[in-house]
């Protein structure tokens, strides 16, 4: 591994996966994300940019496989054991994903699954636990930590379910932040408080983020860099600024297109 690899907080080369029988899912992508950069990841549904961010972190659904490189923090995610991953996440990478009551278990309280992580990674026990427990709810906004720890995933809203599976994403302090669609299942203004959110701790914490999103304008607001993904390929990729004022793919030039139209429909209405 060269100085400038190790330097790279993640570094995927030629990453593929592919679907039990072997058809091809995601295609030779490469990306780059340096200590406290945010890259972002766009595309439609079905163009690959969730399972690379799966592959990254060795989560991958059963029955697809990787292939190429993928090193996170200097280990080779790509062929790992599951038992060498296992410190990588939480500490040195945590993912949000877009369903937070998929994500989250209905049948444990909430308090319990931010603590897991806090047990697990910094070996925290007692009142020290239940203290930083309260404290990472606490710090992302929601009322009444003391009272969320308590409940079920169904007891409280959507946006707070969202709220809490960053939380427990983030109680480690992890300098990697992935966030898969972490606002898709919310309503428009939940979305805007969620991205707010995200953007202020990732900011404080100096966390580099990985953002994957259908929405090119949701993109623009939470990154530097993007690569646009189509079909499982990189079509294009460069700063957020460049895209937008000058794509070259066809395939990026109508994302603009279509995000330009929604934005003048939603200021004329």
């Amino acid at each position: 591994m060269t100085g400038l690899q190790a330097a790279r907080l993640l570094d995927v080369r030629s990453l593929g996966v592919a679907a039990a029988d072997g058809t091809p899912l995601v295609h030779e992508v490469s990306l780059t994300v340096e200590p406290g950069e945010r890259v972002g990841l766009i595309g439609e549904s079905g163009s690959g940019k969730s399972l690379t961010s799966f592959a990254v972190t060795g989560l991958l659904p059963s029955g697809l496989t990787a292939s190429g490189s993928a090193i996170l923090d200097g280990v080779e995610v790509v062929g790992a054991r599951e038992r060498d991953l296992v410190p990588l996440r939480g500490r040195t990478a945590s993912v949000v994903f877009q369903e937070p009551l998929t994500a989250l278990d209905p049948l444990m309280r909430l308090g319990k699954q931010v603590a897991a992580p806090l047990k697990r990674h910094l070996g925290l026990r007692g009142a020290a636990l239940r203290s930083a427990v309260i404290d990472a709810l606490a710090e992302v906004s929601l009322p009444d930590p003391e009272r969320i720890a308590k409940a079920y995933p169904h007891e409280i809203s959507g946006g707070q379910r969202q709220r809490v599976a960053i939380a427990a994403a983030l109680a480690c302090r992890p300098r990697l932040l992935i966030a898969d669609e972490p606002t898709t299942a919310l309503d428009v203004t939940v979305q805007d408080e969620i991205l707010t959110l995200l953007d202020s701790l990732v900011a404080e914490r100096g966390m580099a983020l990985l953002f994957v999103s259908h929405d090119l304008a949701v993109v623009a607001r939470m990154t530097d860099r993007a690569l646009v993904l189509r079909h499982g390929r990189v079509v294009e990729a460069g700063p957020v600024e460049t895209l937008l004022s000058a794509p070259t793919d066809p395939y990026t030039v109508e994302l603009v297109r279509s995000a330009r139209a929604l934005d003048a429909a939603l200021e004329v209405s």
